[in-house]
């Protein structure tokens, strides 16, 4: 299957301290892969890194064949990005903040159409698109922003912690919906998260990171077995704590 994304030996420091540290990694197109540690464990510079934000001391990705080194314009043509805290123009209303994301990617009026049709079944809001986002619930913004930004259809998608402040019926919504995307769109999603449950239910494979590397990567099946684990939070605790 062709590849979404190859990441080979990517490092990043800030000062004296190694942010990340020899990272490679990669996901095939359609599949969603998890990247799962602690706060500071370096999860949030790879994925700005992958998403053209900050540039790597050392090493290179390809996202769709782009080197996001050498390529970053054609890389952020492919990619859409989600950060932890993303929000929404609040005084907006929910359709109008839609059909102002798909007039930034695209030109031609049927292609905005498509993208805000798109953007209303990724999120399912109804009725409740016709109302300002500044009354939405965070569950509600969160699947509004998750539309916005597959809607797009990029080849990767980039999601850190997704569904994090979220309740756990908006969270299963979440997961859902990024599902759905991967059969529907044929979206890759690399996402963080420190939530081992969500990764478990979520992802097709994933890695364990502690202190900017990663100490074990594989699908879900194959780190529960190389850590003769029931769970990713066992697999976890064995991976970081050396058990």
């Amino acid at each position: 299957m062709p590849m979404a994304l190859e990441v080979e030996g990517l490092c990043k420091s800030y000062g004296k301290k190694e942010a990340v540290r020899n990272v490679s990694f990669s996901i095939e197109e359609g599949k969603i892969f998890g990247l799962m540690g602690m706060n500071g464990a370096g999860k949030t510079t790879i994925l700005r890194m992958l998403a053209t934000l900050l540039r790597p001391d050392r090493g290179d990705a390809r996202i769709a064949g782009h080197s996001i080194v050498k390529e970053p314009d054609q890389v952020r043509r492919c990619i859409s990005y989600l950060p932890d805290e993303a929000g929404a123009y609040r005084t907006m209303k929910g359709i109008r903040y839609l059909e102002f994301i798909a007039g930034l990617y695209f030109s031609d009026e049927k292609e905005q159409a498509e993208c805000v049709e798109r953007g209303k079944n990724i999120c399912g809001l109804g009725e409740a698109l016709d109302q300002k986002i500044n009354t939405y619930s965070r569950g509600m913004t969160r699947k509004l922003v998750l539309a916005r930004t597959v809607m797009t259809r990029p080849r990767l998608a980039i999601l850190d912690e997704p569904t994090s402040g979220l309740d756990v019926l908006n969270s299963l919504d979440i997961r859902k919906t990024i599902r759905q995307c991967t059969v529907e769109y044929g979206t890759a999603f690399l996402l963080s998260s420190h939530h081992m449950q969500e990764v478990h239910t979520t992802a097709d494979c994933g890695a364990i990171m502690k202190d900017g590397q990663f100490l074990a990567t594989g699908t879900i099946a194959e780190l529960l077995s190389q850590y003769q684990a029931e769970n990713l939070e066992q697999a976890f605790e064995k991976a970081v704590r050396g058990i």
